[in-house]
């Protein structure tokens, strides 16, 4: 006998004698939970802080949720195939976790209105498909301030994965940072075109030293530029989890993703049947992004951090206040302006004292 048919036939008898509302809770599925994920889960970074997210969820709900996880899956053509192969499989909420899953997830949920879908940094929404993300450009922009403290060279390095908004906002941030507390510091940017490889990663570092860089940033998942910065003599910023226990004498601050209480919130809004489109961007206010600042930072210029996190935090400032102006010198936020979440979104140009450019 089927589960089904076996869950009917409780049912039945129950009615039978009263107990229908007590024998139907006992026989309630659980709601599963899939996860798809661009890295590993043991990276110790952005894929590692996503499952650290999903076992907040396990614990919070026990039995009450059914999880389930594939790692390392290809943006693109896989990535589609097996988040239709959760939407088959009978899973009520799917998270996916990568920008370049977007259009794979919007596909999908057309095709399964019945499931409930989140993408992560990504902007396409449907009915049953809503957004999240980390404005990790809060915490980018913290640690640009440190760097501009920190730095003997007044160059600093920027190991980036892929040319999305994402990416170059984070890039602008800390350049924001930089002109404003160590005027003539410059970002040098090496692009690895991948989100998890150590190699390229450590390679990219080694190359961003040789050139004069004294504190190292990353767009990417492995603990690599940590270890290379430790290695070298160097200090450097780490990303999507605390990896300051891969570079004791490195690590200035990590921009930390702390993804649980989103993932609580939305599972519980889809089992009381609640659930709608978002677009949500979580920051230091909404305890997404941590920063956890080392000793490294001498004491004045930690206390400064902190009234800056603090400022994020109440609304005082936005590190995309105008005027802003491009590379070329094109006002972008005008004076007294604050970026939207819109213009974030598409940001597709460098700011102006960012002498690199943009991949196409």
């Amino acid at each position: 006998m089927s589960t089904s048919s076996l869950k009917s036939l409780v049912r039945g008898v129950a009615a039978a004698i009263g107990l229908t509302a007590s024998i139907g809770a006992l026989a309630a599925d659980p709601l599963k939970v899939g996860f798809v994920y661009v890295g590993p889960i043991g990276d110790h970074g952005w894929t590692y802080q996503h499952e650290q997210g999903r076992q907040e969820l396990i614990k919070h709900f026990g039995d009450k949720v059914q999880t389930s996880f594939v790692e390392n899956v290809a943006e693109g053509a896989d990535a589609e195939r097996v988040i239709r192969n959760m939407a088959k499989g009978g899973y009520d909420l799917v998270f996916t976790t990568s920008f370049g899953y977007m259009n794979p997830t919007a596909k999908v949920a057309k095709q399964f209105p019945k499931v409930t879908f989140e993408h992560a940094t990504g902007y396409k929404q449907d009915k049953n498909l809503g957004t999240y993300l980390a404005t990790s450009y809060e915490g980018r922009y913290v640690g640009g301030f440190l760097a501009a403290k920190m730095t003997k060279t007044k160059k600093i390095g920027y190991i980036a994965s892929f040319p999305i908004p994402e990416v170059i906002r984070d890039i602008n941030s800390i350049q924001l940072a930089l002109d404003k507390y160590n005027p003539g510091t410059e970002i040098k940017v090496v692009w690895v075109n991948s989100w998890f490889d150590p190699g390229k990663e450590a390679d990219a570092a080694n190359a961003l030293i040789d050139q004069g860089v004294d504190v190292v940033f990353q767009h990417t998942d492995s603990p690599a530029p940590i270890q290379t910065a430790e290695r070298r003599g160097v200090y450097s910023v780490g990303y999507a989890s605390d990896m300051a226990h891969f570079g004791p004498k490195a690590v200035l601050t990590s921009i930390v993703n702390n993804w649980g209480p989103h993932y609580i919130k939305s599972t519980q809004a889809v089992i009381d049947g609640n659930w709608k489109p978002q677009d949500y961007w979580g920051g230091l206010k909404e305890g997404t992004i941590e920063l956890p600042i080392s000793d490294l930072v001498p004491a004045d210029v930690k206390a400064e951090a902190e009234k800056i996190i603090a400022s994020i935090k109440d609304g005082s400032f936005h590190p995309f206040t105008g005027p802003i102006m491009d590379q070329s010198g094109t006002v972008k936020i005008p004076a007294g302006a604050t970026a939207s979440n819109a213009e974030l979104a598409g940001m597709d140009y460098y700011v102006k004292g960012i002498t690199a450019q943009i991949p196409k």
